[in-house]
């Protein structure tokens, strides 16, 4: 619970900073519609956390996320192919595919269509992950918001496959 809230603080400290500095850069020429970077906090089915985007080309990003979980630590990380949705600017579908390593602890844990788990001692996770989703830059503002699925197949607990959803909330720069 204490990381938890050493996170949280974390978080928001390093977003009044980058908004601040964004704030003073809006004059520098960096469009609506793109950003080279972001960074923010991402809730999902599993876990929830901390995220960072890196766009690589105008379509195609790295995404990494830290998630905390109950009792546990998952890293993700994610290849995305992105591209205009609906004709809007702003507007991105966005799709691709990863993998996740982590580890929890003892106790009982929900899955996403409801059956629980018990993991009898400290476990390792590890799997492939998908994601398919829309993210939303809002225009003269250093902020995206997405709305995505996370379909995954964890290997290292005996084979399942989940789907949750995640809901992101970021800063660009």
């Amino acid at each position: 619970m204490m990381m938890k809230k050493a996170t949280l603080i974390f978080a928001m400290a390093a977003f009044a900073i980058l908004f601040t500095r964004q704030a003073m850069a809006q004059t520098s020429g960096q469009t609506a519609t793109s950003y080279p970077y972001a960074l923010g906090l991402k809730f999902g089915g599993y876990e929830n956390g901390i995220s960072g985007k890196y766009f690589m080309q105008s379509d195609v990003a790295l995404e990494g996320i830290l998630g905390f979980r109950k009792h546990g630590l998952v890293v993700t990380g994610l290849w995305e192919k992105h591209q205009t949705a609906f004709n809007v600017p702003e507007l991105k579908f966005y799709y691709g595919g990863g993998a996740h390593i982590g580890a929890v602890g003892s106790g009982y844990y929900k899955r996403f269509n409801g059956d629980e788990d018990y993991y009898d001692s400290s476990s390792i996770l590890l799997g492939a992950d998908g994601v398919l989703g829309l993210e939303y830059i809002i225009p003269n503002a250093p902020i995206a918001v997405s709305l995505d699925l996370n379909p995954r197949v964890e290997l290292a607990r005996g084979t399942f496959f989940d789907i949750a959803p995640g809901l992101g909330l970021k800063y660009t720069f």
